[in-house]
């Protein structure tokens, strides 16, 4: 990839950019600094990706081996977390391929974490506009939000992981996921949509949702 000489200053302020252009000149601590700010983040994206914590930790570390490995080539041409999420992103489809040409036990339901229920729970109930009427326990509603999330297709999941997890803004999101920004911001709206879609029974009958609760079929027709 050829970096113009204007973006290269422009994302060499970026303090983890700049730890990466150490990575480069064979600064181990650099490297290992990366990794300390990144793993449980990078763990928790690839997780709701693949939906197996194992395969995630595995896959993390995968991500991590490609960025050593990629070192001397490395130009800041994005922030360093939206090339990192590249990767991380190429690296979970890659597994999902290999996955459905070889069919293996489901995973068992993801728990969330160390992180809580609190990004993708606030997300939910400001974006969807729907707040549960009574306290609802912490384990139930990690259930719910995965698989809400779960529901959704695999761009707009991308989307709202990077965007709520991350904090992405959306040029950021569009330049980890090929896509315009308009695309983007389509794909957010939709999501909304879709989580408001599968959620609105639960939060008013108390009916749980089910991963198939959504039509995703018209995921695929978003322009780039």
């Amino acid at each position: 990839m050829v970096v113009s000489e204007s973006s290269a200053r422009k994302y060499a302020l970026d303090p983890e950019v700049r730890l990466m252009l150490e990575v480069r000149d064979d600064n181990a601590a650099a490297f290992e600094e990366l990794v300390l700010r990144y793993q449980a983040r990078l763990v928790t994206i690839l997780r709701h990706l693949v939906g197996d914590a194992d395969q995630a930790e595995d896959l993390a570390q995968e991500v991590f081996m490609r960025v050593y490995r990629s070192r001397k080539s490395y130009e800041p041409g994005a922030k360093f977390a939206t090339w990192l999420f590249t990767i991380a992103k190429h690296v979970a489809a890659n597994a999902l391929r290999t996955r459905s040409r070889r069919p293996e036990i489901m995973p068992a339901p993801l728990d969330s974490g160390a992180m809580g229920v609190t990004p993708l729970d606030v997300m939910l109930q400001a974006s969807s506009g729907l707040m549960p009427v009574r306290q609802l326990a912490k384990a139930e509603i990690r259930d719910v939000v995965r698989v809400a999330v779960e529901s959704l297709g695999e761009r707009q999941r991308l989307a709202v992981l990077l965007n709520k997890f991350e904090n992405m803004s959306y040029a950021d999101i569009a330049d980890t996921m090929k896509l315009s920004t308009q695309a983007v911001k389509s794909l957010l709206s939709r999501a909304r949509v879709n989580l408001h879609q599968v959620l609105e029974p639960y939060f008013e009958r108390g009916e749980r949702p089910t991963p198939d609760g959504i039509d995703n079929s018209q995921e695929n027709k978003t322009q780039k």
